[in-house]
């Protein structure tokens, strides 16, 4: 009976751990020792602006997102490495990057799922989803499990000499058919600048979401599978 018992206890735990494998739902906590792989973006980038919208309050959820206790910009270093040679890149044509988000732990995107389901909470509306209901934007704008928690995955524009972001045509994070790279509506300089920045970006390795014109993804990424939650500090 005993070894019956053991039989199907392993069976169990294998079958739990191909099914952990097969939906990507691996969870590492701050002891995991693959936080030592992330950089601080903001050390290896010093030129580089950081506008890091999910530590204050100027972002679609209207306060400070949980596990943002500092306004860092961590990457997994294989990505880190590639956005270098994008800011030295940009910076041979008079440009710099801007950046607004980086390695997102789970438990932000937990805070942003709660705020979704929060439909009485509309605050926000009016600047970042004036188009859509709330109820909407869980999906393809707001996601259960996010590819910034593998820290490969960055929020960006470009900015000038001055210190001036580039027209773009919508604001970071509004969510509407505007922030989709090729949306019609935009003019001609608009598009020429998300092109710009898309073209430096895809050139260094990173692939691009057509939803969201100021969202690329390190490619391969470094961790496929799993979603880290330590929080950024």
């Amino acid at each position: 009976m005993a070894f019956t018992f053991l039989t199907r206890l392993t069976k169990s735990i294998s079958l739990l751990s191909i099914a952990v494998i097969l939906t990507g739902n691996v969870y590492a906590d701050s002891s995991d020792d693959k936080r030592s792989e992330f950089v601080d973006v903001g050390a290896l980038l010093p030129n580089a602006v950081l506008d890091i919208r999910y530590f204050g309050h100027h972002n679609f959820v209207g306060k400070p997102v949980d596990g943002y206790n500092a306004p860092k910009c961590l990457l997994h270093n294989s990505a880190a490495t590639a956005l270098k040679k994008v800011q030295v890149a940009a910076q041979t044509q008079g440009l710099s990057l801007k950046i607004y988000d980086c390695y997102r732990p789970q438990r932000a995107v937990d805070h942003f799922v709660r705020w979704v389901n929060d439909l009485e909470d509309t605050r926000t509306k009016a600047e970042f989803y004036p188009n859509l209901g709330k109820d909407k934007l869980l999906g393809d704008y707001i996601a259960a499990k996010s590819g910034h928690s593998r820290g490969s995955t960055i929020d960006l524009t470009l900015v000038d000499a001055k210190g001036k972001e580039l027209d773009m045509g919508s604001p970071f994070d509004m969510f509407d058919t505007l922030s989709n790279t090729d949306d019609p509506r935009i003019s001609a300089e608009q598009k020429a600048n998300r092109y710009k920045l898309k073209s430096l970006m895809t050139e260094a390795g990173f692939a691009p979401y057509s939803m969201e014109w100021w969202h690329f993804t390190y490619k391969p990424q470094a961790y496929p599978a799993t979603y880290f939650d330590f929080v950024v500090e």
